[in-house]
């Protein structure tokens, strides 16, 4: 697996929309899962170290936004037949198991991962009310250890967002494991 880094995207870039099914089949359209405060989308997967260390972290922070009115997707992009971990039955099994109570989508053409210029598992991104880029980067400061955690991130930027104050443009890149591309 290799490790890399999410990209440096412009904050201000607006969200490309998206059309996206669950593993049941429901469609979902990218414009409507919008809060009224803003969305997280979280580029995610079952298998990658990274994205196991994140996934209770980012199940915390979307009962937390849904209390500040901004929502949550996860976007799995690793629909590829090398990685069976990650189909959409195994997508439904970790939704029972982990108590996903947010849409988790199978981007099987990758062609959404590809428009947000996703990377990596987990690839995270916040958007504001008005489909905004606010924060683009980790989740915390030690995606190992969770008890380690000294500064959440993503969190913050959340707050920020959701009381109308600045988003700090000091970002620092989310990492994990590389999406993988057809």
């Amino acid at each position: 697996m290799a490790l890399l880094e999410s990209i440096k995207i412009p904050l201000g870039t607006v969200m490309p929309d998206f059309q996206l099914k669950d593993p049941s089949g429901k469609s979902y359209q990218g414009s409507e899962l919008y809060g009224e405060r803003g969305l997280l989308v979280a580029f995610t997967c079952n298998h990658c170290p990274y994205a196991l260390a994140v996934w209770p972290r980012l199940l915390r922070l979307a009962k937390y936004g849904r209390g500040m009115r901004v929502n949550t997707v996860a976007i799995n992009p690793n629909i590829n037949p090398d990685f069976p971990d990650d189909a959409p039955d195994k997508m439904a099994l970790k939704i029972k198991e982990w108590g996903i109570d947010f849409p988790y989508l199978a981007d099987e053409t990758q062609k959404v991962a590809d428009a947000f210029r996703a990377q990596c598992t987990p690839d995270i991104y916040l958007f504001d009310k008005d489909k905004k880029l606010v924060y683009h980067g980790r989740v915390d400061d030690n995606w190992k250890d969770e008890d380690a955690v000294t500064r959440e991130e993503l969190k913050e930027a959340m707050n920020n967002m959701s009381a109308g104050r600045p988003v700090t443009a000091r970002q620092f890149p989310s990492m994990g494991c590389s999406i993988k591309w057809r």
